[in-house]
């Protein structure tokens, strides 16, 4: 199995088979406009600009989940991804990514790519580890995701190749995505 045995709407409504992305490196994101981690969308942009000519696709899926921070419209959470950041990628309907309504490509995701842990050498991996321990050690438990901006990178056939999690930088994965390109 692979994630081209899945589909999931555009932002404007239109179902994709993930199959039509088939060939391509991915580095498939949950994204939060309203979260302190928005800030990862300029990276994000210049990562795909630089990237995409090679085969790379970001795939941004909008959720709500962690701290209600992406409460507008799908239309609302399009026009401030590319008023603010200029998102040229695809960004997808907001999404439930774990709980019981969890979309099947993030259940199949966080199967492939277990949760590893935050990388508490770093200021941002130990604050958002002791965070989720002490306010939502619900959240904490399992293989689930933690927060918005957890990101996966998928080969060119479909396999999940790693999981990064909110805390870990686009510019700390480039290297990662340009081993595969």
């Amino acid at each position: 199995m692979s994630i081209y045995h899945f589909q999931a709407n555009l932002i404007n409504g239109k179902q994709v088979n993930l199959s039509d992305f088939r060939g391509k490196v991915l580095l498939i994101v949950n994204t939060a406009s309203k979260c302190s981690f928005s800030r990862q969308f300029a990276d994000l942009q210049r990562l795909y600009e630089s990237q995409q000519e090679q085969g790379f696709e970001i795939l941004a899926f909008p959720c709500n989940q962690f701290n209600d921070k992406e409460p507008t419209s799908n239309s609302d959470v399009q026009e401030f991804c590319e008023n603010n950041f200029g998102i040229t990628f695809p960004l997808f309907e907001k999404t439930d990514v774990r709980g019981p309504s969890t979309h099947p490509l993030f259940q199949y995701l966080t199967q492939q790519a277990p949760f590893k842990g935050f990388d508490t050498q770093t200021k941002d991996g130990q604050w958002m580890d002791e965070f989720l321990r002490e306010k939502h050690p619900d959240i904490y438990m399992g293989d689930g995701i933690k927060w918005n901006f957890s990101k996966f990178l998928i080969d060119r056939d479909g396999h999940v190749v790693a999981r990064f999690e909110s805390t870990a930088l686009p510019s700390e994965i480039d290297t990662k995505i340009a081993s595969l390109l």
